[in-house]
Parts: C-alpha cells; structure tokens; sequence
C-alpha cells in the first residue's frame, strides 16, 4: 500500500462450467455449478443435476442423514422474495452469525433443506426453542431493515 491507498483483493474469477468460455457470474443453486448467463443455465437445465454432498466435519457429534432432492422452488407472490439488501442485512447480522455458531441449530437447518418435505420439517423444527429464537432474529432484522428503507 502506498499513501495510505488501501489494497483491493479480489476473489479468482472462474469460467463458466457450462460453455467454458465467458466468466462465471452465477451458481445453480442446486449443484452450485458456475454458468455465465441464462443460456448456460437453461442448457445445464437439460441434464438433471444433484445438490453436492456437504463437506464432513471434524467434530461430529451427530450424522446427518443427506437426501438429494430436486426440488425447484415456487413462490405465489413475487413480494415474498428477499431482496438482496435484505439477505445482506440478514448475513451481516452479528446476532444471526453468532446463532449459527451452533452445531445444534447447524444440523437442524441442515436436515430441513435435505428433507424430502421440507414444510414438515420447518414446521417440527419451530418446536425446537433455538430455531424458534433464530427465526426470530431474522424476522426482527428483515423489520428493521424495512423500517431503515421506509
């Protein structure tokens, strides 16, 4: 650094996994494949992909069961999708990062986007007092993050 100019790093670019020429600008969310435009995504489309097997921990207290499942996501109402200032608002949250320190609520979240039904399991693990208290710290950081905006 010099004068006082702070250094920039930034992350390797990667190539699109897809057409293999253009740079990457998004991931599937299902296999988190890098693909560069909607093209690439609709061709990657037409080979069913899997979500990768999560990387195993050191410290297992508990095993996880994984279930791929190719299940797409449908939302009734485009009002019911996060903005990206708001899932910004929520990873930045140091309550929220905290929380997910836990490798109780860790697995928890974990056996809910792996289930074959995940409204049931959300539904069971709202019985569990440390999802109940994390859904509501995010609940409460989407309301101010409302409030900020307003």
């Amino acid at each position: 650094m010099r004068n006082g100019a702070k250094e920039q790093i930034t992350a390797p670019k990667k190539e699109c996994k897809v057409c293999e020429k253009a740079e990457s600008r998004y991931k599937c969310p299902i296999c988190l494949i890098p693909y560069c435009s909607l093209i690439c995504f609709k061709k990657h489309k037409e080979i069913p992909c899997a979500k990768p097997a999560p990387a195993p921990e050191n410290d297992t207290g508990a095993t996880i069961t994984t279930v791929d499942v190719d299940r797409p996501c449908y939302v009734d109402a485009a009002d019911k999708v996060l903005q990206r200032s708001q899932l910004e608002c929520i990873a930045s949250n140091s309550e929220i990062i905290d929380a997910l320190k836990d490798k109780e609520l860790k697995n928890l979240i974990r056996k809910i986007d792996s289930s074959a039904d995940a409204e049931t399991a959300l539904d069971k693990a709202m019985g569990e007092e440390a999802f109940r208290l994390f859904t509501e710290k995010i609940l409460s950081t989407l309301n101010q993050s409302s409030n900020q905006q307003s």
